[in-house]
């Protein structure tokens, strides 16, 4: 099997990044490659079209490679839950949720097995697999545990890049001390050196660069310049920093972030728009005045909804909705809007039922089922017969609440699927469970022309394409990007 490795000095020396533009760079080149991540600890998650979990990243890196993601490209995901506890998910389906100490006693074997049969199968279909490690190859307590660093690259012979980010300064001696901690035949894989992230003159580097070749004995393949981040991180640390504030910007939405917010890949493509500007707002920040406030996904609806409720977040939403703000829930937002959610068997959190914000007349139970599929329906709303693709990852149920106290009169399916979501009659309050929904043009556009509309200004076009086209374009600059700063000759023979 051919194949190669990227592992990184840290967590976010641009491991991912590489790993996608090598992916595009080598598929340009005529070549049938496939991106693979043993295990991967994220909350961005995608639905292949057999229904089966991978890491967002990774279908990324497929798209990148112009091939369908496959679950064996990310065959063990793990979704963290905040309380020293993730859900598993192995070869695509859920296993559950288990404690980190009872994990790697119930499934380091098995993961094992499932990385080594993932591997062999996209090695019989694939002409090169490029393999993608997580945080450092080196963490000598975890070693021994390790499913996804120098484990795979061993068993694959594989020639291994290794990725330092610069510009968080100490470069060099994180290159030196990763080589130093690795066990001989571990080191003896590392074929290159990539100094990511460079912002600085070359010249001035170069002294370091010949240092580090004739020290480590390993030469330097590339020195990346600093590319603004044209994907998302896997984790949602840098939300709180992440802002696409625009001079030019009409619309300002606020994107309330929770605490375990999950899928935030779904707003990529409102940042792409250039008259819309979006703002992260954290539970005990105020909420101001958006132009619309969207409740994103959540790996724990019902402690994040308690969260929310205690922080003043809650009300200030339902003050805002009350006011005619328009307000979007997606996924675990979808069930927040609703009357009340019950987790009977305590799936999610210690609590067993919530009171929900109360603006759309539904009731959610959370159940050990989950839903993931790939879906295409047609809207109802905010413009009849477009056709929306995107796809569910959900544990829970919602209906339709019948009481005497809560009224359904007015409210409408958006989608030709009532089990999708809701809108209001007045298309201010908007549910759904369709994680993808922006990634459609026209009915990004319209939905914003909504908002537009209430401000008095002119609609924006929707015959436009959706957001796969714009990402092919930012694909194709990565690739570009890199391949001018990148020599894999060596390496790729």
């Amino acid at each position: 099997m051919k194949s190669l490795m990227v592992v990184g000095t840290t967590s976010h020396a641009g491991k991912s990044l590489l790993t996608t533009a090598i992916c595009r760079i080598v598929s340009r080149r005529g070549w049938r490659v496939a991106p693979f991540k043993g295990q991967n600890m994220a909350l961005n998650a995608y639905v292949t079209s057999t229904g089966g979990e991978i890491g967002y990243a990774q279908a990324v890196q497929a798209w990148a490679a112009g091939v369908a993601p496959m679950t064996e490209m990310n065959p063990i995901l793990l979704k963290p839950q905040g309380d020293m506890t993730s859900q598993v998910i192995l070869k695509g389906k859920s296993e559950g949720k288990v404690g980190a100490a009872e994990y790697y006693q119930q499934y380091f074997e098995r993961g094992w097995r499932a990385i080594e049969e993932s591997l062999q199968l996209l090695g019989a279909e694939f002409d090169l697999v490029v393999c993608e490690g997580a945080g450092s190859p080196a963490e000598i307590n975890l070693k021994h545990r390790d499913l996804t660093n120098m484990r795979v690259a061993k068993y694959l012979n594989a020639p291994t890049l290794l990725v330092v980010d610069i510009d968080r300064g100490g470069a060099f001696a994180h290159v030196v001390g990763t080589l130093a901690l690795l066990e001989p035949e571990e080191r003896a894989l590392i074929k290159g050196i990539v100094i990511n992230k460079f912002r600085g003159m070359r010249s001035i580097l170069q002294p370091g660069i010949e240092w580090l070749e004739k020290y480590t004995g390993i030469p330097v393949v590339g020195v990346i310049p600093w590319i603004e981040q044209v994907f998302p991180a896997e984790d949602s640390l840098d939300l709180f920093e992440r802002r696409s504030a625009k001079s030019q910007a009409d619309l300002n939405i606020a994107i309330v972030r929770l605490p375990r917010i999950s899928n935030y890949t779904d707003f990529d493509p409102l940042e792409s728009e250039p008259t819309v500007s979006l703002r992260y707002v954290h539970p005990r920040q105020e909420l101001g005045h958006p132009d619309a406030v969207i409740i994103p996904g959540t790996k724990t609806t019902i402690a994040d909804l308690i969260l929310l409720q205690k922080s003043g977040m809650a009300e200030a939403i339902k003050n805002y909705a009350a006011a005619g703000g328009t307000v979007l829930g997606i996924c675990g937002g979808y069930q927040m809007l609703g009357q009340f959610l019950t987790d009977p068997d305590r799936l999610e959190s210690e609590f067993n039922r919530c009171e929900g914000l109360g603006l759309l007349p539904i009731k959610t139970m959370i159940t050990d089922y989950k839903i993931a599929k790939q879906r295409q329906v047609t809207s109802n709303f905010p413009q009849i017969g477009l056709p929306v693709g995107g796809y569910e990852i959900h544990q829970g149920r919602s209906r339709l609440i019948e009481a005497p106290n809560v009224s359904t009169e007015g409210y409408k399916p958006l989608f030709d699927d009532p089990s999708l979501g809701l809108v209001d009659s007045c298309q201010l309050v908007w549910g759904s469970y369709l994680h993808g929904l922006f990634d459609n043009g026209a009915w990004r556009r319209a939905w914003l022309n909504r908002l537009r509309q209430q401000r008095g200004l002119k609609s924006l076009p929707t015959g436009i394409p959706n957001y796969r086209e714009q990402r092919e374009t930012m694909l194709d600059y990565l690739a570009t990007s890199v391949e001018a700063h990148l020599n894999l000759k060596d390496i790729l023979i």
